[in-house]
Parts: C-alpha cells; structure tokens; sequence
C-alpha cells in the first residue's frame, strides 16, 4: 500500500540538482550586426547609430544618409530638363512643380539658363554646402 502512494506523488528534486543548460553563441552579439567607424575618433560603431557614444559627434554614413549631390549631374539635368524642374526635383529645392505647371510659358526655361550659369561657376565646395 506505501508502494501505491509513492506511486502517485510526484518525485520533487530540489532546485540545487537541477541543471540548466544556457546557450552557447558561437559568435558574439555586436558581430551580427552591421558595424561603422567614427570618422572623428575612429570607433566601431553600430551602423545605425546617429551619435558616436564614445566621442559624442554626429556619426554620418549608414541607411538614410543622404549621399552628396553632383554638380555636374545638376549641370546636365539643368541643360536637358531644366525647363521641366527635374534638377530642381534632383537638389531636393521646393517649388520644382511650379517650373512643370509653367513649362508652356518657356519662362521657366530662361530661369534654368541662368542657374545653369549659375552652377558652373559655382566651386564644389560652394555647390555641396548649398546643396549637399
């Protein structure tokens, strides 16, 4: 009859014999994700951070970093497409629609002339401050 209770109860191990198994990460967790360095001191960075942590300057580079514009690119879309406002659409300026809506009138044509003049006479670093 001892034998048919015993049977019954459940076996309670105590916590100390109990033995957990944790994972083991064969690689470590910052090497997963995408890395950049600080340009200003040279850490590794995560990628997307927006400040360096160690220097406290602006990181730049990574997804959503706008890439510096070419002049020379402005330069031809203003000689070909300027009438239309396609360079003004490509500097990322506001207002490109209203040389669309006017096209007809050719005045937004003689406007892209001039800041086709404009663009080339202006020095790169003048062209990136301005425009990025």
């Amino acid at each position: 009859m001892a034998d048919e209770e015993n049977k019954d109860q459940e076996t309670i191990i105590p916590a100390t014999q109990i033995q957990t198994q944790t994972p083991t990460i064969s690689q470590p967790v910052a090497a997963a994700r995408p890395m950049k360095y600080c340009q200003n001191c040279g850490a590794q960075i995560d990628q997307k951070a927006v400040i360096c942590p160690k220097c406290g300057v602006p990181a730049t580079g990574g997804p959503g970093a706008k890439e510096p514009k070419s002049r020379s690119t402005a330069i031809i879309l203003t000689l070909f497409l300027g009438g239309i406002g396609i360079h003004k659409l490509y500097l990322g300026v506001g207002r490109w629609w209203l040389y669309l809506l006017f096209c007809w009138t050719f005045i937004p044509s003689i406007i892209a002339l001039v800041e086709l003049i404009q663009y080339a006479m202006m020095s790169d670093e003048t062209f990136h401050a301005k425009y990025g």
